[in-house]
């Protein structure tokens, strides 16, 4: 049960501590882009609703919101792209999700800042002995490991990529791997990794919180922070550590395609009358059966669309080692042998599924008849 009282000393306990960002406010920093107060406090609806709480936690997550600035995050990028701090970043209408997150007190983050060289080094360095066991740390990208790991060397020191991912590690004080990369080792891990990548859970003993995906969305990111602010504690999560409230359902659980796979109707090539009609995706290649995410719902491009909507299949990408088993990403997966986290082995149920969901139908409607003409027999 959740104790209301507990999180409001919480709150009032960092309300307490110093600001890290004094010259500037959410408030100040929402009204200068734009949004208005009913703008925030619907978004902190909308967040209480995402992050699965009651409705009377609105107030709560709007607090937590307004208070980031207490919270001071460490940013590393390791053998990534870039593209999950772009999702965040890289916005031309900023959101408010986005907003938060500049607002966080970030206190090293490479893409970010305009210190580099021995200066950046010096300031990582500082940040973690300044807020030591205090500071949350974000991870983006695998981590090259083992005989390898001088593959990812950084900063005039010449230290690995793995020692610095070890050294924040150690003394952080929660520590969220921010997608695909950092959470299973993404593309740098996939055969024959030549580097030895890692996720970062392999790298420290104390418990990562996952979140996936090629990029994951601004909302799984900072809706962790808000959900730290919150209750001082991790997420529920799930086998693979991810949390449920974002990682809970498959994208086949709520994909607006989901009435015409369960009628059976299929796009059998691209460009087709079925991808025409919207049809699903399945026999494309589409992985959503077997993917946990809430791209469905959560969308990107400021929430206007997402892979499937546009046309292209889902393939996997928040699930672990989803280059090596997810593949072909055009093709389906029946003929495959593949685990979920239900445990299933080779997949031929999806690919019957409409069928058989057709044919209980029939069935359904045949007894229906059945049982109507004995009883009006009767009258």
């Amino acid at each position: 049960m959740i104790d209301y009282k507990e999180i409001d000393f919480r709150l009032k306990m960092l309300e307490k501590l110093p600001s890290l960002k004094s010259n500037n406010s959410i408030v100040k920093a929402l009204e200068n882009s734009g949004f208005t107060r009913r703008d925030f406090m619907k978004w902190a609806a909308a967040m209480t609703a995402f992050l699965a709480l009651p409705a009377s936690f609105t107030p709560m997550v709007a607090r937590a919101a307004e208070l980031a600035d207490r919270l001071p995050v460490i940013w590393l990028h390791m053998a990534e792209c870039t593209g999950c701090s772009e999702s965040l970043l890289r916005t031309d209408t900023p959101t408010i999700d986005s907003l938060i997150f500049d607002y966080i007190s970030l206190e090293y983050h490479e893409t970010v800042m305009a210190a580099a060289g021995w200066q950046a080094e010096e300031n990582l360095e500082n940040a973690i002995i300044k807020h030591k066991n205090k500071y949350i740390l974000m991870v983006e990208g695998g981590i090259p490991s083992g005989d390898t790991e001088y593959f990812l060397t950084i900063g005039p020191k010449g230290k690995s990529g793995f020692e610095i991912a070890k050294e924040a590690s150690e003394n952080a004080l929660a520590i969220f791997a921010i997608g695909t990369c950092s959470s299973f080792g993404g593309i740098q891990a996939a055969r024959p990794n030549p580097s030895n990548a890692k996720a970062l859970s392999k790298v420290t003993n104390k418990t990562v919180i996952n979140i996936p995906g090629c990029p994951p969305s601004e909302k799984n990111i900072v809706g962790n922070v808000l959900h730290y602010l919150l209750f001082g504690e991790l997420p529920s999560l799930d086998v693979y550590n991810r949390p449920k409230w974002a990682y809970g359902l498959r994208i086949h659980d709520l994909c607006e395609r989901r009435g015409h796979f369960d009628a059976g109707e299929f796009v059998h090539s691209f460009g087709d009358e079925g991808a025409k009609n919207g049809y699903c995706l399945y026999r494309v290649g589409c992985k959503g059966p077997y993917t946990f995410n809430n791209c469905s719902r959560e969308r990107f491009n400021q929430h206007t669309s997402w892979p499937i909507q546009a046309g292209h299949g889902c393939i996997g990408c928040s699930e672990p080692d989803f280059w090596d088993t997810m593949g072909p990403f055009e093709e389906p997966m029946a003929s495959r042998k593949f685990d979920t986290v239900f445990g299933l082995g080779a997949d031929s149920i999806s690919d019957k599924i409409g069928i058989g969901v057709l044919t209980l139908t029939g069935v359904a409607i045949a007894a229906h008849a059945i049982i109507s003409s004995t009883q009006k027999d009767k009258e």
